[in-house]
């Protein structure tokens, strides 16, 4: 199934994320309007071809499809449902793919009011760090009715490579939950070893090496371990921004009534980090409670 290029096409939230993705819609030739509070995004979108939409109004008035990434619920709500917002009085939308990462349950509660007014609201989380938003490497978990997800996977074609339909709306927010777990416990367990080998007097280049080919291999040794050898902490996407990640994890677990101790302390670990400061560096700071309460630095020689 191809994109229908004379449809207009609505993106709003161009940061980190939304940026690439929106870019990439463009260079394929869809008609896309942009929207964001920082005119410098909009004026980077309008250079590749994007028509500045300038208010609500004229997307509920245009777009049939509207992609929104958005840094959390809040605003995804404010957007939404607020006076004069998108779904606040009648218009042409259809479907509303929200690619922000928020709660499963804020988007199940999202979907059910947007149907109330005949919108399809689906959630559409993306995994993958922003040079992949640019890339079209991303991977997003879509939740929604098959039809809408038929309707949409088009223009998702475009922005990632690992297209998933999840389920109905919400799990897509779940599926991107499980990810994460695995995942910042994985990180988690890197920051807290590593200085405790060096500690004992392992060399941090033998260490390097072990956690890249030997059977601890994962992304997040691959991804964050030779940047902590090299101490680049001033790079990728900052812990305050991906906290809501773990708030996901946390609602998710606590409704289910079940003891996650490995979930428990990686939480535990990640907000210790924010909490001495740490929350503009990527999630590999949490190296630093160790290396401060073991007196010794985690790099290469």
């Amino acid at each position: 199934m191809k994109t229908n290029k004379n449809k207009s096409i609505a993106f709003i939230g161009l940061g980190q994320m939304g940026s690439g993705m929106a870019a990439l819609l463009v260079k394929s030739a869809v008609s896309l309007l942009v929207l964001d509070l920082d005119p410098e995004k909009v004026t980077q979108l309008e250079s590749l071809g994007a028509t500045d939409a300038k208010d609500i109004e004229t997307i509920r008035e245009k777009c049939e499809i509207v992609f929104i990434c958005l840094p959390d619920e809040h605003y995804v709500q404010d957007l939404l449902f607020k006076e004069s917002g998108l779904l606040s009085s009648q218009s042409n939308i259809k479907i509303i793919v929200d690619t922000s990462t928020i709660s499963f349950s804020k988007a199940q509660s999202f979907s059910l009011r947007a149907q109330s007014v005949g919108v399809e609201y689906c959630d559409c989380p993306v995994s993958g760090l922003p040079k992949r938003s640019w890339d079209g490497t991303l991977t997003m978990m879509f939740g929604g009715p098959p039809e809408t997800f038929n309707d949409v996977k088009p223009y998702l074609d475009l922005m990632g490579n690992d297209i998933l339909h999840c389920g109905t709306a919400g799990s897509g927010q779940m599926t991107k939950a499980i990810n994460n777990i695995i995942y910042n416990i994985n990180i988690a367990g890197l920051c807290e070893v590593l200085p405790i080998a060096v500690k004992a007097g392992l060399d941090p280049s033998l260490l390097e090496e072990l956690v890249l080919g030997g059977s601890s291999r994962s992304f997040a040794s691959e991804h964050f371990v030779p940047r902590i050898m090299q101490r680049k902490f001033d790079y990728d996407y900052p812990m305050a921004l991906a906290f809501k990640d773990i708030a996901n994890i946390k609602d998710i677990t606590q409704s289910f009534n079940v003891e996650t101790p490995l979930v428990n302390a990686m939480t535990g670990i990640y907000e210790r980090t924010l909490a001495e400061g740490h929350g503009a560096e990527p999630k590999s700071a949490m190296i630093k409670i160790y290396e401060n309460e073991l007196d010794v630095i985690v790099r290469k020689p």
